[in-house]
């Protein structure tokens, strides 16, 4: 059996109702997800929408993030089913599509997911990594059930539209990104304003509502315990360029002269 018939053990956790904690990849290298990949965290996002992620250089992540503890999570760039059928062919499983603002763009996403009749993604599996280069001859009979689809509820728009979007089948849960909603609330870069933060705790509570699951980045740990608390499911709590650029400022700062 090849990696790629394994379950998916990210949207078994999910469903299960078990947390989840993650850790944002945006630096684009295959060496800094394979360090991250062995920290602790259930699972690493591939950020393919701000970070500067090509298809290449997620395939080159896919790979390190798969021999190791943690479950890859690829956000591609937008509502996309060309790009979705790309990062799955690449060896994803579970894909974060961002500014999903309507039930449509969730149901084509998970379209996108899926293999017909189920669905609308094209089979190029023989000669992808997905399948191990077409050795591994069960993948297309389980593809469809293993995928994961999380779609993200980051403007006004989403979250009136939030209980048709959760209603599709094929969406297992729904992320809200806190730095966009507060932009769309005109908040601009205060993601911590109480407009913002009532915004986030009501959604999480009409997701789980919905029976999804409700995830979210945040890096502050008193709101991130919190969100948590409210029944957040998978939570990214930091990413690589912070760790990275606060680590050096400090050990720096540790260095220098009065």
């Amino acid at each position: 059996m090849s990696v790629f018939s394994r379950e998916n053990p990210f949207k078994a956790a999910l469903a299960e109702g078990r947390l989840q904690i993650g850790l944002w990849q945006s630096l684009a290298t295959a060496i800094t997800a394979e360090i991250c990949a062995h920290a602790g965290f259930d699972w690493l996002l591939i950020d393919g929408e701000h970070g500067v992620n090509d298809i290449r250089s997620i395939r080159d992540q896919l790979q390190v993030i798969t021999a190791s503890p943690s479950h890859a999570v690829v956000r591609v760039p937008s509502v996309d089913v060309v790009a979705v059928k790309q990062v799955m062919d690449a060896g994803a499983q579970t894909i974060l599509v961002p500014i999903v603002n309507t039930a449509a763009d969730a149901a084509m996403m998970a379209g996108a997911m899926r293999y017909p009749p189920a669905g609308i993604r094209g089979n190029g599996a023989g000669v992808a990594r997905v399948s191990g280069y077409g050795r591994d001859g069960d993948y297309l009979a389980r593809a469809n059930e293993r995928a994961c689809l999380l779609v993200q509820a980051e403007t006004r728009e989403a979250l009136d539209n939030l209980e048709e979007i959760c209603a599709v089948d094929g969406v297992d849960g729904v992320f809200i990104g806190p730095s966009d909603l507060a932009t769309s609330l005109g908040h601009h870069g205060n993601p911590a304003h109480p407009e913002v933060e009532t915004a986030i705790l009501d959604a999480i509570a009409r997701i789980r509502d919905a029976g999804k699951a409700p995830g979210i980045l945040m890096a502050d740990e008193t709101r991130a315990r919190r969100y948590i608390e409210t029944g957040a499911l998978f939570v990214a709590v930091g990413s690589d360029v912070a760790l990275l650029a606060k680590g050096s400022s400090a050990l720096a700062e540790t260095y220098r002269g009065p």
